[in-house]
């Protein structure tokens, strides 16, 4: 007669310790990958709200530029930059980066007489009180991290049009953005 042995279980299975520290290191990876996505995504909600800002400051000069035109504050030969001059007159909009600043009493940006000791602002909270323009609102002021060119050119052969450039140049994060918006306008309202 042949003998069987019984095998005799404890009744207790589980995990080895080695298979315990590769589940440890699998779900590191996978909490370290999400913690890295979480970063990502605020980083993306932070310069998303810078890029709008741009555009908006952007848009806001091209609009003052036009306002202007029609309401006939500025000639056709003053819409250009100050290196330019058609006659004896000479283009009102400053060539080069310039700080986001309130306009001065011409109501155009980007010309000699923005007001410097009003720096251009941005309502971030409106504070305790949930009112915009009280005394507790979170302000920042845009002159420091952003600065906007308005270029203005004559095109060949077209008299009567011109390109306008605006760049708003920014940093978020550590890096440098833009933000580039081109329209033209003629010499007509």
């Amino acid at each position: 007669m042949m003998r069987r042995r019984m095998k005799h279980s404890t009744g207790q299975q589980g995990f080895t310790l080695i298979e315990a520290m590769i589940a440890m290191v699998v779900l590191s990876f996978g909490i370290l990958g999400l913690a890295v996505v979480y970063a990502q995504g605020i980083q993306y909600a932070n310069t998303a709200q810078m890029d709008y800002i741009a555009g908006q400051k952007a848009q806001e000069a091209v609009e003052s530029i036009f306002a202007a035109r029609n309401a006939e504050q500025l000639s056709w030969a003053q819409i250009q930059n100050t290196t330019s001059c058609t006659g004896a007159i000479c283009g009102v909009f400053l060539t080069g980066g310039q700080p986001l600043l309130s306009p001065g009493p011409d109501g155009v940006v980007g010309t000699a007489d923005d007001d410097a000791a009003n720096p251009d602002k941005v309502i971030q909270n409106p504070g305790n009180d949930g009112k915009m323009g009280t005394v507790d609102d979170a302000i920042w002021v845009l002159s420091g991290p952003m600065n906007r060119t308005i270029l203005i050119q004559d095109l060949p052969g077209e008299a009567n049009l011109r390109q306008i450039t605006v760049t708003v140049n920014f940093q978020v994060g550590g890096y440098a953005r833009q933000y580039t918006l081109v329209t033209y306008i003629s010499a007509f309202a």
